[in-house]
């Protein structure tokens, strides 16, 4: 920098804020490259470094209690070397810090993330991984994310987007023959542990959302992409779902269910309610049925109803109910 730059008292006080901590980060640094980084003179940063010693906490009646209160530096490093080297902070070890659960938990997470289409590889992921890393703490446990029977399909979703072409492959859903499906890839995403490609169907001519675990025979083809901004609609969207269901329940339990009715078309008689409603995948009418202990009955498609059974048996059979 050729000159000094003017600091308001403001400036000056973010710019302490942010010295504190570049140089608990660096450990050592000289006083150029800190000016250099911080946008400043090194005379600037030696004034900086030298405020910085009669920073600090407290102490009782408001009063500085030397010397554990003050920030402290290595006068001799920086009279000698011209380098900036912190002996003594206050107040940082009550900074806030992630468990070394909670950091694990969030290493997870980036690590599903990075399973996605296009992420692979990512500096930015992987300068998070870093960060989180360093700022538990405890050293967090090792966490490896199982790969899981959609990871090909996935891939290949995922080549088929760099290449722009679209993807074939055999649908199955719970009631009705399997087809084959050419899509235009526009998203692949997880909710509830479970992933899902949404794209142009060119069979239905629309926008679909397709369960992965259903996707078999998945091969790229030549025909070139068209439709890959085409708006992606809601994971459960009941105008594009591909399973039309029935469900019967109480008027008064309406308010509950919320977005699982808001777009279905509901009657009313005697003081039952039945929606029906288009949806993705017969997963969340399971959760459904089952967190509201038999008040919500699924009445079609039978495949569903039966699916829905069988989730709860296999609840009461952790218990050991007959």
């Amino acid at each position: 920098m050729s000159g000094e730059r003017k600091l308001l008292a403001t400036d000056r006080a973010a710019l302490m804020l942010q010295l504190v901590p570049y140089l608990i980060e660096r450990g050592e640094v000289s006083v150029a490259d800190a000016a250099a980084d911080f946008d400043m003179t090194p005379a600037q940063m030696r004034r900086m470094v030298q405020t910085l010693t009669v920073i600090g906490r407290p102490g009782d009646g408001g009063f500085w209690q030397m010397p554990h209160d003050l920030f402290d530096i290595d006068w001799d490093l920086l009279d000698e070397q011209d380098r900036i080297s912190l002996t003594h902070t206050v107040g940082l070890e009550r900074a806030p810090r992630l468990t070394a659960r909670e950091a694990a938990a969030l290493l997870a997470g980036l690590q599903l993330a990075g399973s996605l289409p296009g992420m692979a590889g990512s500096p930015v992921l992987a300068g998070l991984l870093a960060k989180l890393a360093r700022g538990a703490s405890a050293t967090p446990a090792e966490v490896i994310v199982a790969p899981a029977p959609v990871d090909d399909a996935r891939e290949r979703v995922g080549e088929a987007l760099r290449q722009g072409v679209a993807v074939a492959f055999t649908y199955r859903v719970p009631e009705g023959e399997p087809t084959t499906r050419t899509v235009d890839p526009v998203k692949v995403h997880i909710a509830d542990g479970q992933w899902y490609l949404q794209g142009w169907c060119h069979l239905r001519e629309a926008m679909r959302t397709f369960h992965l675990d259903r996707v078999s025979d998945l091969v790229l083809t030549d025909i070139a992409i068209e439709h890959g901004d085409a708006e992606t609609p809601a994971l459960f969207d009941a105008d594009r779902g591909e399973i039309v269901a029935r469900i019967r329940f109480p008027a008064a339990l309406a308010p509950l269910l919320g977005d699982y009715i808001s777009a279905a078309e509901t009657t009313e008689a005697h003081g039952l309610c039945t929606a029906t409603m288009r949806l993705a995948d017969d997963r969340s009418l399971r959760r459904l049925a089952t967190r509201y202990g038999g008040d919500v009955e699924v009445l079609s498609p039978a495949a569903v109803r039966s699916a829905v059974d069988a989730w709860a048996q296999a609840g009461l059979d952790q218990y050991g109910l007959d």
